[in-house]
């Protein structure tokens, strides 16, 4: 094994998530009264913590977004986990062969640690993440791409930055793990690989990570 901690982003990397939150997404700020295709929503939002979105829109309209956004938002996408949320195809088959072989993991998500479980009950994820192994930009003060989530799950799990290695499959997360002093792996099966030119590997296939961590 080349690291001694292996970190997930959680979103697009461990459940297929991406494509209904983006959708609902660019529809509620359409609805509001600002034009966002889903191609917009992938392309300025994917990644990051819900403080990017009430700031964007702010910085580019001087509009702010209603006060219960969020909580609006998140009862729209937990609805549509319940009914259509599927893990990443290949990924249990990666958490299984690192649990086998004693592999330390975790993962650390901009999303709430509520959008984090409601996902990972959906999927059957929730038995490979105990309490222990989640980390989300709610436990520090800045999300992606800042590096501090990637330093709080390395420093909680006690491995130093340097022997960790990031999942992640937005550019916002590639950049925060480049600067945490971490190697980082792009996940492009939606993302373009240009997107992720930061990391250094790149790989389409879940299935492939095993061998890339080897």
């Amino acid at each position: 094994m080349l690291y001694d901690l292996v970190i997930f982003d959680n979103d697009g990397v461990l459940v297929d998530s991406e494509p209904i939150s983006n959708r609902l997404l660019a529809a509620y700020l359409t609805e509001l009264g600002h034009p966002t295709s889903y191609e917009d929503s992938i392309r300025d939002y994917m990644g990051s913590a819900m403080h990017r979105v009430h700031d964007l829109v702010e910085e580019r309209t001087g509009r702010r977004l209603p006060v219960d956004f969020d909580d609006v938002f998140h009862a729209r996408v937990f609805a549509a986990f319940e009914r259509d949320l599927k893990p990443v195809a290949g990924v249990e088959e990666v958490l299984q062969k690192l649990a086998a072989d004693s592999v330390p993991y975790c993962l650390a998500s901009s999303g709430s640690h509520e959008r984090i479980r409601v996902g990972h009950r959906a999927t059957g994820l929730d038995r490979w993440f105990d309490e222990g192994r989640i980390f989300s930009s709610q436990d520090v003060g800045r999300g992606k791409p800042a590096p501090d989530l990637f330093l709080y799950a390395a420093e909680r799990m006690g491995v130093a930055p340097e022997r960790c290695v990031v999942v992640e499959d937005s550019p916002l997360g590639v950049r925060a793990a480049v600067a945490a002093g971490m190697d980082v792996y792009g996940f492009t099966a939606m993302t373009p690989a240009e997107r992720l030119a930061g990391a250094g590997r790149l790989f389409s296939d879940m299935g492939e990570l095993t061998g890339l961590l080897m």
